[in-house]
């Protein structure tokens, strides 16, 4: 339920009430809004909140996460003062990380996906043959190779049903993208712009491509992909590179990046645009995101954060 405030404002083609949440969920504040054009009531994108979580044994960078708040994962990744972080796993069980089994490759500006017992890596370091690894909770046993070199490119979707798109290989931009059944990897469509250092979230056949660096710029381009080609979707109200994005394909979260500085803005998309959000509580790039199910999310690490080990717990909430 929900009580009406600021009473109704009607102006050009749209009109819009405000609304404020009851006691059953007082942390959401939304806008249900009428659109003229298609005569139905519409909601804004959801809004996020966000809290600090336990600190990580390693504060990472350059590294990839999947599961869910409760159920997180950590893989490889950087950290100057521990050269064997490229080889670890970190498991969140929504308080407090855990050491996981050791990758069996060095890992960084890697990307991964999946759940905290049924995950994905692929290493694309420069000059990598793309190895990719299989998590089941405990340890990691090696996949299907990757065809293409991803460096910090991203992946979406599931062990069984995986993607991987974008970033460089040998310093050029990347527009291949792959698909993964489980056991080897195929050709799928290319990006329409091939570029690095984004955020990359959703299913094998709804994923979700937004922001980078694209021809010597922070991008604000959104691509989605539907299981065989991309396509233009909104432009980020920022441009940034290296910001973390989790969620589904109509309903996700860019976090964080670059611009010429480190930012703690974040966006929210509704499949068409994007609106603003809270912002983090710490600025952190090159960090790492996962949220599946739309409803909530893990920020991790990162440098220029708080401290690199620090993790925000993003409580995203639908305002109607």
């Amino acid at each position: 339920m929900a009580n009406f405030q600021n009473g109704i404002n009607i102006t050009g083609s749209t009109s819009f009430m405000n609304l404020s949440a009851t006691t059953e969920n007082t942390s959401s504040v939304g806008k249900l809004w009428f659109d003229n054009n298609s005569q139905s009531f519409k909601y804004t994108n959801f809004s996020a909140a966000f809290s600090l979580g336990g600190n990580m044994i390693n504060g990472l960078e350059n590294f990839a996460a999947a599961g869910t708040t409760t159920a997180g994962l950590a893989m490889g990744g950087e950290n100057s003062t521990s050269p064997n972080s490229k080889t670890k796993t970190e498991e969140y069980n929504g308080t407090s990380w855990s050491a996981g089994g050791d990758m069996i490759n060095s890992q960084c500006c890697n990307f991964g996906f999946g759940t905290q017992n049924a995950a994905l890596a692929q290493c694309n370091e420069q000059g990598s043959s793309g190895c990719t690894e299989e998590y089941d909770g405990s340890s990691w046993s090696t996949g299907g190779a990757g065809i293409n070199n991803h460096q910090l490119g991203q992946g979406a979707g599931t062990q069984n049903a995986g993607l991987a798109f974008g970033g460089y290989a040998d310093f050029n931009n990347v527009r291949e993208t792959e698909e993964y059944n489980g056991t080897s990897w195929s050709e799928g469509g290319n990006m329409i712009n091939g570029r690095g250092c984004f955020g990359g979230t959703g299913t094998q056949n709804a994923a979700l491509a937004a922001g980078g660096y694209y021809n010597f710029n922070n991008s604000t381009c959104t691509e989605e992909y539907n299981g065989t080609s991309w396509a233009t979707g909104g432009n980020l109200i920022e441009g940034r590179k290296c910001g973390a994005l989790l969620g589904i394909q109509d309903k996700a979260l860019v976090a964080g990046g670059g611009q010429s500085n480190t930012i703690t803005s974040t966006e929210s998309y509704n499949g068409t645009s994007w609106s603003t959000s809270a912002n983090l509580l710490c600025t952190t790039s090159f960090h790492a995101a996962t949220g599946q199910n739309s409803t909530n999310g893990l920020v991790i690490g990162g440098t220029s954060c708080c401290t690199t080990q620090e993790l925000e717990e993003g409580i995203i909430i639908q305002t109607f």
